[in-house]
């Protein structure tokens, strides 16, 4: 017979071998959802109704431990219900090649089989190692949509923290802590990829990409630039990042514009973040991204996150995931970006993403400078582009220059660069602006020999005609006494 007690699983399954019991019979025209044998009815074990069940794991596990075993006997019961899952989701897991459920359970797997429930820390490393089986869940959470191995893990998880009293947030397994960091670090990353194959790989190439003032702009081949691009611009478009940024005229009637618009995406990346993207505009510097959090992916590995140097008016970006930083500032009326990325993560676009300033220059017709240098008084006879039609800068060339040479000792071309936009607008703050460049300049850019550009040293179009010309000079001096020489034999016949 039946126990007296009839489980759920008994109930209508007429399994009553001595055809006894309330369970013998089926009354009116219900018919039995299942059929079980005697051996099952008698091997049926369900906890009392009262307690919660975990449902969607395939196994119920009571809320309390009566024993101390109790805690290993709920990891046996996880670890065979996520076993049968996985048989069973096997073809589903052919259609999701990307989900990474199967990694997580492995990992939860190794933190878990040593512990001990008789230790008294056994708790706090179950809690932790639940805590990093929820964090690798949430990062596969889009491309596992579908499969039932990892909603059946979810579930799971979520009644093991509440039974086992294991708060959302605190610390996680630190094996998984560390696979995580190297997996969100760039230099990391690159560093454990030198070791495969016993092969040496060279470190990364950083490149630095610069824009400010009226705009001049700095590209990741260290050409300096001045340019109209009114409107808005892409600076990069990669697989990795888009930065676009948007300029209005600084002075009525003049083609000179600045920044007054910054937008930067950063694209989904693995399991260090979601696409994050973030907006800057005149007085509206803020610390966040536009969904309003700081940082994206984990907050433990920090692969991406804001850091507000000065409130409104200076913030940093800090994308370790891909190695790039980024710095923007708001000076006046106009913002400034600083920005070093690894070239090999630059150099990884499409064929239609070839638009980019920091990487090509500006397009020749949207160009203020002559082949890279602007039309400044260099040689103390130019006067700066515009200046001619808007003579009420309140600055003349000797003011100016004074000005710029408070902030900028060297008189590279960001010196020049403050000189032409002190003369085209009277704005003091461009002569902060192009200061607060070349301080960016120093702390991003990867060769210090590189760190200043000067006029007329450069490898630009005007070095090399200038050199050119130098020598063509030269040397026609050295031949003028031998053509006299010959154009006088040439008269006497």
């Amino acid at each position: 017979m039946c126990a007296r007690r009839v489980t759920p699983r008994c109930r209508g399954c007429g399994c009553d071998p001595g055809g006894g019991g309330r369970g013998g019979k089926h009354r009116g025209k219900r018919r039995p959802l299942a059929r079980a044998s005697a051996a099952s009815c008698r091997g049926a074990v369900l906890p009392p109704a009262r307690e919660p069940a975990w449902s969607g794991m395939g196994s119920a596990v009571p809320s309390r431990a009566p024993r101390a075993e109790a805690p290993l006997a709920i990891l046996r019961r996880l670890l065979a219900a996520l076993g049968l899952l996985l048989l069973l989701g096997a073809g589903d897991c052919e259609l999701h090649t990307s989900c990474g459920i199967q990694k997580c359970t492995t990992d939860f797997v190794s933190f878990t089989s040593h512990l001990n429930a008789a230790l008294e820390d056994f708790d706090l490393e179950f809690c932790k190692a639940l805590r990093a089986y929820s964090v690798c869940t949430y990062r596969n959470a889009k491309v596992c949509r579908g499969n039932l191995v990892y909603h059946s893990a979810v579930l799971g998880i979520g009644d093991l923290m509440t039974q086992r009293n294991c708060t959302k947030n605190g610390p996680i397994s630190s094996t998984n802590s560390e696979m995580t960091h190297d997996l969100c670090n760039y230099s990391g990353h690159t560093e454990a990829r030198e070791h495969q194959g016993g092969e040496e790989i060279p470190p990364p190439t950083y490149l630095f990409c610069g824009l400010f003032g009226d705009p001049h702009l700095r590209t990741f081949k260290d050409h300096f630039q001045t340019c109209k691009v009114e409107g808005a611009w892409p600076l990069i478009d990669n697989k990795y990042l888009s930065v676009q940024v948007t300029n209005v005229p600084v002075v009525p009637g003049s083609s000179a514009t600045a920044t007054n618009k910054i937008t930067i995406i950063f694209k989904s990346y693995q399991d260090c973040t979601d696409q994050k993207v973030y907006q800057a505009m005149t007085d509206d510097l803020p610390a966040a991204f536009v969904d309003g959090t700081a940082s994206g992916g984990d907050e433990n590995t920090r692969g991406l996150h804001i850091v507000e140097k000065v409130s409104g008016k200076y913030i940093e970006m800090h994308a370790r995931y891909i190695g790039t930083t980024v710095y923007i500032r708001q000076l006046g009326h106009y913002l400034t970006l600083a920005i070093r990325m690894p070239q090999e993560l630059i150099m990884a676009f499409e064929e239609s993403q070839d638009l980019q300033l920091c990487l090509n220059g500006c397009p020749s017709s949207e160009r203020i400078d002559q082949s890279g240098y602007l039309p400044l008084p260099v040689m103390g006879k130019l006067l700066p582009w515009g200046t001619a039609s808007h003579p009420r800068s309140g600055y003349t060339l000797e003011t100016a220059t004074t000005k710029c040479h408070e902030k900028m000792l060297v008189k590279d071309i960001y010196f020049y660069s403050c000189v032409f936009d002190l003369l085209t607008t009277g704005d003091d703050n461009f002569t902060a602006a192009a200061h607060s460049a070349l301080q960016d300049v120093e702390a991003l850019h990867p060769s210090k020999e590189h760190w200043h550009i000067f006029p007329r040293s450069g490898n630009d179009g005007v070095g090399r005609d200038s050199k050119f010309f130098v020598s063509l000079g030269l040397l026609c001096l050295i031949l003028v006494p031998y053509l006299y020489d010959f154009f006088r034999l040439l008269t006497k016949f």
